[in-house]
């Protein structure tokens, strides 16, 4: 057997950054143009025109130049006052952890904190808004990639909207990838980005802002003006009538204009659906084989990512490295609390496929097996291939 473990990988099915379509990579590959060229101008507004469509929203979205962990930090900052008293739903890392943003620009913050393997409850999110009515904004993740957990968002934003809050949703790992759209469940920033479920490389923030979290941001004399954290700056920079705060990632512009192609033509429903499938094979194999996912139900478990709960007396760190040795196939650890206790297995864009999830058990279950765990490998595939083939 070759071992790849100094080797490129064969595989990537990792949580993110995910493998780029084919085309996306080409499109990179495109003149880098001059951001004052009116044709690039004119390019950079038909890119913001296609994701206004994904992102099916009646306003103009933003595209910070920047991994969507800063169009996170920057709506933190832009949208939270001193005087606003947050409400901060952490069912895992990257929710508990927007909470410290959060925390930095208002002293006032509350939480619903749940175990990492479980979802919000909206029953308690009516219950805090009705015990604590001076509560004004409300951050929530949908996807909390390191567990691999999906929070319903939906029901979350009316219960805010209702409230007169504003909500934060972070639907970085989650939008193109599943039925979720800015307006659908009610937010006033939106924050994702082109480099998980959409097939890009990691680069840029896509942003919906609705028309009340403009006025307030920029009645905000705190948040950021002439910064790279700065959404207010950005707000007409879509026109090709209008300058650019700074210059934008020109080849990333590239690339968005082809996956977002991609994923209009294919269409969002059939995309969601091969996401969708993808994971319930997945699910399905893993739980044929023995082993258990993280998530407390499928109900909430994400069709984006699977996270696979680690056996007692596995060394999850060496699981990993043997999958990626051994098969050419990398997975991804967990992050904070879950790190060490899960192995996360990606099911985003172009490895939306089911045959990365046979690909996947494969490699997972011989990790597995190679670690003393003597699992029923052709098992999980055939729970796995009964479940594409009731598809097809």
């Amino acid at each position: 057997m070759r071992y790849l473990e100094h080797a490129d990988p064969v595989i990537t099915l990792t949580a993110g950054p995910v493998n780029a379509y084919a085309e996306v990579l080409r499109g990179l590959g495109r003149t880098v143009l001059y951001d004052y060229d009116p044709a690039f101008q004119l390019f950079y507004e038909g890119v913001v025109d296609k994701a206004q469509k994904a992102m099916r929203l009646s306003n103009k979205p933003v595209i910070l130049h920047g991994e969507p962990v800063l169009g996170l930090e920057a709506a933190a900052a832009s949208l939270i006052t001193p005087d606003d008293v947050v409400l901060n739903l952490a069912s895992g890392v990257y929710g508990k952890g927007f909470g410290y943003w959060a925390k930095r620009y208002s002293p006032h913050l509350l939480e619903i904190e749940v175990p990492y393997n479980e979802a919000i409850d909206p029953q308690d999110v009516e219950a805090m808004l009705k015990a604590h009515p001076e509560i004004t904004v409300v951050s929530v993740c949908h996807h909390d990639t390191p567990s691999g957990t999906i929070n319903p968002i939906d029901a979350i934003g009316a219960l805010v909207s209702a409230h007169g809050g504003y909500l934060i949703v972070d639907a970085v790992s989650s939008f193109g990838g599943m039925k979720t759209h800015p307006e659908d469940c009610k937010a006033d920033i939106y924050v994702t980005g082109p480099n998980k479920c959409l097939g890009a490389p990691p680069g840029l923030t896509m942003m919906g802002v609705s028309e009340r979290a403009w006025a307030k941001m920029k009645a905000n004399p705190l948040a950021p003006r002439a910064s790279m954290l700065s959404i207010v700056d950005w707000e007409h920079a879509w026109s090709r009538d209008k300058p650019f705060p700074f210059t934008p990632s020109v080849s990333e512009i590239n690339g968005l204009d082809v996956a977002l192609d991609l994923y209009l033509n294919e269409g969002p429903e059939a995309v969601w659906a091969r996401h969708a499938l993808t994971a319930k094979a997945m699910r399905a194999g893993v739980a044929a084989m023995g082993l258990s996912i993280w998530a407390a139900s499928d109900k909430i478990a994400s069709p984006t990512t699977t996270a696979v709960r680690t056996p007692e007396g596995v060394d999850e760190k060496a699981l990993r490295q043997a999958a990626r040795a051994r098969y050419g196939v990398v997975f991804s650890s967990g992050r904070g609390e879950t790190l060490g206790k899960l192995t996360r297995i990606g099911h985003m864009g172009p490895t939306a496929q089911p045959i990365y999830a046979i690909a996947a058990l494969t490699a997972l279950g011989g990790a597995m097996n190679a670690a003393g765990q003597k699992l029923a490998i052709g098992k999980g595939i055939d729970a796995a291939l009964a479940v594409i083939d009731a598809d097809a």
